[in-house]
């Protein structure tokens, strides 16, 4: 844009008004009319990469709200029956997730363990246990014994922030289980500690 305006001003002048003027008139170089980008700047801006499932960020809560009006848990919800179960006598699938693990347990309604399964005894080593691929793996696994073993509708409760949330749940739901509800029992500190200091680039 800035080279087409240039032009324009050169084909006006002529080349005698061109000789007589400064030789510091007129700068011909790109580089000066370009923006001088702090690299800081420009990494903040970089969009950061998503590796979760489909759908993790952007969830039309209202549009479920109108479709459907027990959304959420009221007085009676414990004893609701869901395929014949009270809500309270549900199983229960525990999914711990941490940027560099996905551990995924099976109780039943007291919190006795049934199964447990972790991305690191599936096979995943070091850093491929923290990614959303390996906590899938990992849930498809135990979804499919828990289903082996009678278990087919159960209730969710997920702990923690990593990549693995969002891909845990597909898990269980490709293994054939039917998700009643969703608990998000991740821990919030109102004191934190002081963050570390930004990193020089």
């Amino acid at each position: 844009m800035i080279m087409k305006q240039l032009c324009r001003i050169f084909k006006q002048i002529s080349f005698t008004d061109t000789l007589q003027a400064s030789p510091r008139s007129f700068y011909t170089s790109t580089f000066k009319y370009r923006e001088v980008v702090n690299r800081k700047e420009m990494l903040k801006s970089v969009p950061a990469v998503d590796e979760g499932a489909i759908g993790e960020k952007s969830i039309d809560v209202d549009s479920m709200i109108h479709k459907n009006v027990d959304t959420f848990p009221d007085f009676n919800t414990p004893n609701k029956l869901f395929n014949g179960v009270p809500f309270k006598n549900l199983p229960i699938f525990n999914i711990r997730v941490s940027k560099n693990n996905t551990i995924i347990n099976l109780t039943d309604a007291k919190g006795f363990p049934k199964f447990i399964r972790s991305c690191g005894v599936e096979g995943f080593k070091n850093a491929r246990k923290g990614t959303n691929i390996a906590a899938q793996a990992t849930a498809v696994s135990i979804g499919t014994k828990a289903v082996e073993n009678g278990y087919k509708t159960v209730r969710l409760t997920v702990r923690g922030l990593g990549p693995g949330r969002m891909a845990a749940i597909k898990g269980l739901q490709i293994a054939g289980l039917e998700i009643v509800s969703i608990t998000d029992n991740t821990r919030v500190s109102w004191n934190p500690p002081r963050p570390r200091k930004q990193r020089k680039l």
